[in-house]
């Protein structure tokens, strides 16, 4: 987070603003108290390309987290704030952190964590009480330190970790080059113009910082002297009430929290003024056509969508008038090289789903696992996949199908469950919904849907068999559903990723093997 040319004459200016409580940061005081925590990791030893995780909630010192390894070469790994003590240990461990940055409502689990992690030497308490030489309150131990910048000021970088929902999390890391923190990169030039950020805008941030996008979008805010309104929490009338409020002109969401929106009661849906919005963006997840049709009618042709995993192979992107030609695709590309490839490494023909694959970069790495660097290559070395599925149209948009670790194999069919999933999400009854394959001893796997209802709705089997019926209306048979099972919650993360490893493994665990 480096606020670049827009510094001085903007020192007085908001740089963030918390949801809830209102507390704001000035530019001023963010680059006083980011400088402050740079000198800290420098007096700590840290040097160029070492590394320090953060894990804590969304909070008014989470940027200034960021901004100080940003300043100082530093590469910074953010951790899920939902995670576990085992699962923070390891992403510490992996990532060879040298320093935690926590807050006191993570204080218990990341204490549980370090107890794990011998090479970290130093605890950092955003906003509570120290108690030892090694877990220290930020800002006793800040005080000393000047507000100004180091002396040897370079550009650090995030070492964003994946979000593990098909197994354990890999660290994604890219050399920074040695240059100015203030300096914009081509890949920032990028984004920048392809969101339409401009000097003056206001940025609502609704998802969790630890995320790559709504990190990417702060700071980019951030360099262009804008104000990021930063929400603890998502909720749905509370994110219209703030882009009301505060003159709201760019935003990025999920499509779960479009569906949320959508599906208040249209006196409260419609009673805020949105008239500010400029430019919306949206990732992460598919979106159902239905419910991305229902935003563009809402809010107008503002909704830009883009495709590309966090670890940057390539990229693409589709603007309204796009999508609403082609309604499903996530856009063409515009940065990279990418392929359709079937299981022999054959291109495959226009409207044929095969592997999503991008042409190999030299200097991308799971850190620490050069076995999953070596799975994510072809076997020449040439491509490298995240596992998605899709096909090309004739234009050279993509369409995505799924995930390739979900494909399910029933009676020898490939079936990719997004397409139900995203017919089910829709259903006026229904919250969310999860579709994946669970043992079939005949056809090896069928399928199967587990969702959430909406308040008020009662789940059962006279329920389960309207949603099975209705997916047969809409589906092909082989995709619909044979049953459906209900859960309180499904456990989909904040960043919009539905974590289905979790509800899957549940119907595999008395099995040896995924074929059978």
């Amino acid at each position: 987070m480096y606020p670049g040319k827009y510094l001085r004459q903007n020192r007085d200016k908001p740089a963030f603003i918390m949801a809830e409580s209102g507390e704001t940061v000035t530019y001023g005081e963010f680059e006083a108290r980011t400088n402050k925590l740079a000198w800290l990791l420098r007096d700590q030893g840290m040097k160029r390309d070492d590394h320090y995780s953060i894990f804590m909630e969304n909070n008014k010192y989470y940027p200034e987290a960021l901004g100080a390894g940003e300043r100082t070469g530093l590469y910074y790994t953010t951790v899920n704030s939902y995670l576990t003590a085992e699962e923070v240990a390891y992403i510490v461990n992996n990532s060879e952190s040298k320093i935690l940055i926590t807050s006191q409502a993570r204080r218990d689990v990341a204490l549980a964590a370090l107890e794990m992690c011998p090479d970290v030497h130093l605890c950092v308490i955003v906003d509570g009480p120290g108690d030892s030489e090694t877990v220290v309150n930020l800002a006793d131990v800040v005080a000393s330190f000047p507000d100004t910048p180091v002396a040897d000021e370079s550009m650090g970088t995030a070492m964003l970790y994946s979000s593990g929902t098909t197994g354990k999390p890999k660290g994604i890391m890219r050399p920074v080059p040695d240059v100015d923190p203030a300096t914009v990169l081509p890949r920032t030039r990028f984004l920048l113009d392809l969101w339409q950020y401009r000097e003056g805008m206001i940025y609502l941030s609704p998802a969790p910082i630890y995320h790559a996008a709504p990190y990417a979008s702060i700071s980019l805010t951030l360099r262009m002297g804008g104000t990021v309104i930063i929400m603890e929490k998502f909720d749905p009338e509370a994110y219209l009430a703030l882009v009301q409020k505060y003159r709201v002109t760019h935003s990025q969401l999920v499509p779960t929290m479009f569906s949320r929106m959508l599906k208040m009661p249209d006196d409260v849906r419609l009673a805020y003024d949105i008239s500010s919005l400029e430019t919306i963006i949206h990732a992460a997840a598919p979106c159902p056509v239905q419910v991305k049709e229902q935003m563009i009618d809402w809010w107008g042709p503002i909704i830009h969508e883009y495709y590309g995993a966090s670890e940057g192979l390539g990229f693409t992107a589709c603007n309204s008038e796009d999508w609403l030609v082609r309604k499903g695709t996530v856009g063409k590309l515009i940065l990279g090289d990418m392929y359709i490839l079937d299981d022999d490494m054959q291109p495959c023909p226009s409207g044929t789903p095969g592997g999503v694959w991008f042409k190999a970069e030299d200097d991308f790495e799971y850190f620490n696992d050069p076995e999953r660097t070596a799975e994510s290559r072809s076997a020449d070395g040439v491509y490298c996949t995240v596992g998605d599925v899709g096909y090309l149209d004739d234009d050279n948009f993509l369409f995505l199908t799924d995930r390739s670790t979900f494909m399910i194999v029933s009676g020898g069919v490939n079936i990719y469950p997004q397409e139900c999933e995203n017919l089910l999400i829709t259903h006026p009854k229904i919250a969310d919904a999860a579709v994946f394959g669970v043992p079939n001893e005949e056809m090896g796997e069928e399928v199967k849907a587990v969702v959430q209802v909406m308040p008020g709705q009662v789940p059962g089997e006279q329920l389960a068999n309207e949603l099975i019926a209705w997916c047969r209306e809409n589906l092909s048979h082989q995709k619909c559903p044979r049953s459906v099972d209900f859960e309180d919650e499904l456990p989909r993360l904040p960043t919009g990723k539905l974590y289905k490893r979790a509800l899957k493994d549940k119907y595999w665990q008395s099995k040896e093997s995924r074929i059978l």
